[in-house]
């Protein structure tokens, strides 16, 4: 993979890369066209092949990455797990949740949550190219906007498309949560308390009916916004300062991926609060909204609370790209083969 295609993972669609929800997807097949260079008509591929080969990059980039994705989400829900008996004492940081998890359950688990992770794909990929175009039609910066007004539209419009998508998939993120937070450490021998996917749909129905689903759906959709404001003001602050005319490649690779990380960072005690209102569902009680899961948390755990699995976050963005970038030379391979040219 060159560096620029690198720079476009990374930086030019960087939100869809380090948040949680429905974001990391529409990045793989978004940039498919510019991975496969189909800028002639006749030389590319249709639009059948583009979304099989995005959603195996994205399916590959996900499971490479899963165990890791566990990690984050044991040490980001353990207040709960504790809350619910599922864990027996708190984890001690990443390094110590990994060594607990595989002395416990073995090798196989870290990737428990992992199909409808990678289930969610497939449907964001299509709400995505039902969405996307008309929301940006209807909230369009025009080139005499003032920024402040540019700026406000880019983020509502992203935030909107964001949202509608959700809609549709969010159950799936809420399954994966479940699935990669049920722990048997509890007390030897203990069981889980999901048996599957099917089984987290069916016990939350039983108990919390659609709401159990969605719980944490509107802090979620604050998420999306949230994050893209922190991104976009904070490179539109750097970049003049240390972007000039001819910034080379490497430079902007930089940036962008320090600014990703930075609005990751900044953002991510949503993403605990919208996964630690998750856990509560099929509980006794339950918080009576973001804001009270959000003052609980602090209140009871400390401010830091909100952080736990941050630095597992960004790793896994990292694990991602290298997976991306091996695989894109499959597509390489495969795209000259298709369209009957040698390999370049």
């Amino acid at each position: 993979m060159t560096l620029e295609r690198i720079v476009y993972f990374t930086c030019i669609c960087p939100y869809y890369f380090v948040l949680t929800d429905a974001r990391f997807r529409y990045l793989l097949a978004s940039a498919a066209f510019c991975m496969m260079g189909g800028a002639k008509r006749g030389d590319q591929l249709g639009f059948v092949e583009n979304f099989c080969l995005s959603g195996a990059a994205a399916v590959i980039a996900k499971t490479a990455a899963a165990p890791i994705e566990r990690v984050k989400l044991l040490v980001q829900n353990q207040g709960e797990m504790l809350k619910l008996g599922t864990l027996d004492r708190p984890y001690n940081g990443v390094i110590d949740c990994t060594i607990r998890t595989f002395k416990t359950e073995g090798l196989l688990p870290f990737w428990r949550g992992n199909l409808p992770n990678c289930l969610r794909y497939f449907p964001t990929q299509a709400l995505n190219f039902a969405f996307k175009d008309k929301v940006k039609a209807t909230i369009k910066p025009q080139k005499d906007d003032p920024y402040a007004v540019a700026f406000t539209k880019n983020v509502v419009s992203g935030g909107i498309a964001g949202a509608l998508s959700l809609v549709f998939v969010y159950s799936l993120d809420y399954c994966r949560t479940r699935l990669a937070s049920d722990t048997k450490s509890a007390k030897k021998g203990a069981a889980r308390q999901y048996d599957g996917m099917i089984d987290v749909y069916k016990k939350t129905w039983k108990t919390d009916g659609i709401v159990g689903l969605y719980r944490g759906f509107v802090i979620s959709c604050i998420g999306i916004m949230v994050y893209r404001g922190f991104y976009f003001g904070l490179y539109d602050t750097i970049k003049p300062i240390f972007l000039g005319e001819d910034a080379g490649v490497t430079i902007s690779f930089i940036l962008g991926y320090g600014v990703t990380v930075t609005a990751g960072l900044l953002s991510y005690p949503i993403d605990t609060i919208r996964r630690r209102m998750m856990m509560t569902s099929g509980a006794a009680v339950k918080y009576k909204g973001s804001l009270d899961c959000a003052v609980s948390i602090m209140r009871d755990e400390g401010p830091m609370s909100l952080m736990r699995g941050a630095g597992a976050n960004i790793l896994r963005g990292v694990a991602g790209a290298g997976v991306l970038a091996g695989f894109d030379k499959f597509k390489q391979v495969y795209v000259s083969y298709r369209l009957g040219k040698p390999v370049a």
